[in-house]
């Protein structure tokens, strides 16, 4: 009786916790609300790019939820930059491990979404260690730093 109550109650949050998760998703990466596109942006072109990704895009299932693909990924390295967390900055000797995705207009526009193109992230053109070009997401220069925390604060508000 006693191990019956704990594993219904067991199950529920369970519950409770992936379908946190799975809206916090859906609302962060997928949702209409949160995010809209910057009028000043120019139009994304109807042809095949190619995105250099750093950070949590590396990651399968992260791509899949975002994207709606895996973006055939290969292992890249851009050079002259250093990553600081989420973000990179110029760093003449230093180089970034990532993937090249391979991603349609319809992709690029969600990975658009997912790094608040305009709002958190600009994209840029950059050129890789093998030479090929790709679209990477920088960073904002107003939004730099945006996640150490102020040296008064014990506490950091994430943007």
């Amino acid at each position: 009786m006693i191990k019956t109550v704990w594993l219904k109650r067991l199950l529920i949050l369970s519950s409770m916790v992936l379908l946190s998760l799975a809206g916090w998703l859906w609302l962060t990466m997928l949702s209409p609300w949160f995010y809209e596109r910057p009028d000043d942006l120019p139009a994304i072109e109807q042809r095949t790019h190619q995105v250099f990704v750093y950070g949590t895009l590396r990651y399968a299932p992260v791509r899949l939820v975002v994207m709606g693909s895996f973006g055939a990924p290969q292992d890249a390295v851009l050079e002259g930059y250093q990553r600081n967390g989420l973000d990179l900055s110029p760093q003449p000797g230093s180089n970034v491990e990532g993937l090249l995705l391979r991603v349609d207009a319809e992709e690029l526009a969600r990975l658009d979404r997912y790094e608040r193109l305009g709002v958190r992230y600009e994209r840029m053109t950059v050129t890789l260690g093998n030479g090929t070009r790709a679209w990477v997401y920088l960073r904002l220069p107003e939004r730099q730093n945006a996640f150490v925390p102020h040296a008064d604060s014990p506490i950091a508000l994430v943007p």
